[in-house]
């Protein structure tokens, strides 16, 4: 479905309910007069709050809930309902209404997802800011709905800085060789593999008994990722932004259930999600990894804490990566889709050279006007994590 125009939108009667984006966490939404309720179950793999994403979800649970009452929201973490790729599945056979989902798990499903995943492409905030309007991002959306019968919206930021954790320092290849080290999907396996570690596909939900037990080593994670375990992987290495792990978010839908909406249904759920809720949730990724950074970062890497690696040790990993990714991607996803992988990679380059460091308006953000979300979230217990409802 197209965006309407705000003449349209005026025309249901429903234009201030999703153009008038208020403040973030400090007004009522404007009810969305004579629409329909709606039932949705939005389904992820991520813990939930105070994980910045799941903390997005919650934001849209409440605008759908305020926005058109009589809805009912239920927001599912960590694989409860199920998990990613199983949620891709569920929405093609309209059995979920939708799910946060990520590009190298999804590639589970359909390896052409895999396409955008790959450690040290998109190096600035400006560049994956500027995902959406990827030519790439834009087939990724039409194959979705093609072949899977599922609408994605809009891609959503993971951590900028994902990185490696450990109850030892990550760092030097030595570090990493025969370590057994969770993985988000079969792409970053690759790069796992190259620098002489062993790789094991893990949702996040099963991390924290996995490190306590010994079934792995370490985790390939986001800073949110850190923060849920850092009794048991203390140690966290980064190697810049995306160094280490390259994914991104993407939001969708069922398109049965999509098309059993009527026009206005559709329209606030749209507008509220890529007006407001994606925005918001760039807010909060940014300002979480500044005050996790702010917080736990060390220039010791003899300690525990994030320690950020020079160039030096950057590179090390950057030789040693060379392009184990991208041919594991063109030895394992269908010959038609390597024109893609490379497409993005060229797409990103001129994004990166467009949007360096310190030119994107995400980078200026005032992150104490996220504050009070943090605060809201911080403690949730570890049993509601799974499903907030």
């Amino acid at each position: 479905m197209r965006f309407m125009n705000q003449r349209q939108l005026r025309r249901y009667g429903i234009a201030a309910a999703i153009l008038g984006v208020a403040a973030v966490g400090a007004t009522t939404p404007t009810v969305a007069a004579e629409v329909k309720p709606v039932t949705i179950r939005f389904a992820s793999d991520l813990t939930g709050p105070p994980h910045p994403a799941a903390i997005a979800k919650e934001y849209f649970r409440e605008l759908i809930e305020k926005r058109i009452p009589g809805s009912k929201v239920r927001t599912y973490y960590a694989g409860a309902l199920y998990n990613i790729p199983e949620a891709v599945e569920a929405m093609t056979e309209g059995n979920l209404e939708m799910a946060w989902g990520q590009f190298g798990k999804s590639g589970q499903v359909d390896p052409f997802l895999n396409v955008v995943v790959g450690p040290m492409i998109m190096s600035t905030p400006g560049a994956i800011n500027d995902l959406d309007n990827f030519e790439t991002i834009k087939m990724l959306k039409a194959r979705l709905a093609k072949v899977h019968d599922v609408k994605m919206f809009a891609t959503a930021h993971m951590s900028m800085f994902m990185g490696a954790g450990a109850s030892f320092r990550l760092l030097k290849l030595e570090d990493f060789k025969g370590k057994k080290i969770r993985s988000m999907g079969p792409a970053e396996n690759s790069a796992l593999k190259a620098w002489g570690a062993n790789p094991t596909t893990m949702a996040f939900g099963d991390v924290p008994p996995a490190l306590q037990t010994g079934v792995i080593d370490g985790l390939l994670t986001s800073l949110g990722g850190f923060n849920a375990t850092k009794d048991q992987a203390p140690f966290y290495s980064i190697a810049g932004i995306n160094g280490i792990v390259g994914d991104y978010y993407w939001i969708g839908a069922s398109g049965k259930w999509w098309r059993s909406l009527d026009s206005k249904q559709q329209a606030v759920i749209e507008n509220t999600l890529v007006n407001d809720v994606i925005p918001f949730e760039k807010k909060m990724n940014w300002c979480n990894d500044k005050r996790l950074l702010d917080k736990y970062q060390t220039k010791d890497s003899t300690k525990p804490g994030i320690y950020v690696m020079n160039a030096a040790e950057q590179k090390v990993l950057s030789d040693k990566l060379g392009d184990a990714t991208t041919n594991w991607l063109k030895e394992n996803t269908p010959s038609d889709a390597n024109m893609w992988i490379d497409k993005f990679r060229s797409e990103a380059k001129v994004s990166v050279a467009a949007h360096p460091i310190g030119s994107d308006a995400l980078e200026s953000t005032d992150c104490s006007t996220m504050q009070s979300w943090f605060n809201r979230y911080k403690r949730i217990k570890k049993k509601d994590r799974k499903s907030v409802v």
